[in-house]
């Protein structure tokens, strides 16, 4: 097994892939929606974040999260939303460990946000990310952050 080291930046912000077990296409479920929101929830009454974006499908999620000044350890909050999600659910639905990545500027955060909104629209789910009801790209159209008519694919897959 490959020694991974975490990037940790206290207050960060970063984006995060959560895949579910087998990439069982569970997540868009409405008893499995339900028992995620109130997970992540119970998890923010006791370790808070922001939720800055999140885009569910069906056997994986994406979102970007910040944490409040001097706190680095996301790894708790998704051991905790992930186990309150398997417990209420009565199975196991979660693969093990999750991907993160850092974000370093608004650039990235842009390009991040760009490729998780655009998600749905990669995997074939729907024409338009307005089409997709799972995400938080509603949101940033109310906000004037995105067109309600984007729908471009997700950026180049060479992020890095």
């Amino acid at each position: 097994m490959p020694n991974y080291v975490r990037s940790r930046v206290a207050g960060g912000t970063y984006f995060f892939t959560v895949v579910t077990r087998d990439r069982r296409p569970v997540l868009t479920d409405d008893a499995c929606r339900g028992a995620l929101r109130a997970a992540v929830l119970s998890t923010r009454q006791r370790w808070p974040f922001t939720v800055d974006a999140w885009v569910l499908l069906p056997g994986h999620l994406h979102c970007i999260w910040t944490l409040p000044s001097g706190d680095a350890d996301f790894s708790k909050r998704w051991s905790a939303t992930k186990r309150m999600t398997s417990q209420a659910l009565g199975r196991s639905v979660w693969q093990p460990r999750f991907w993160e990545h850092s974000i370093r500027d608004e650039s990235d955060l842009q390009r991040h946000m760009d490729y998780l909104h655009g998600n749905p629209v990669k995997h074939g789910y729907v024409p338009r990310a307005i089409d997709w009801p799972y995400s938080t790209f509603h949101r940033y159209v109310a906000l004037g952050r995105y067109a309600a008519d984007w729908y471009d694919t997700a950026p180049d897959e060479d992020w890095d």
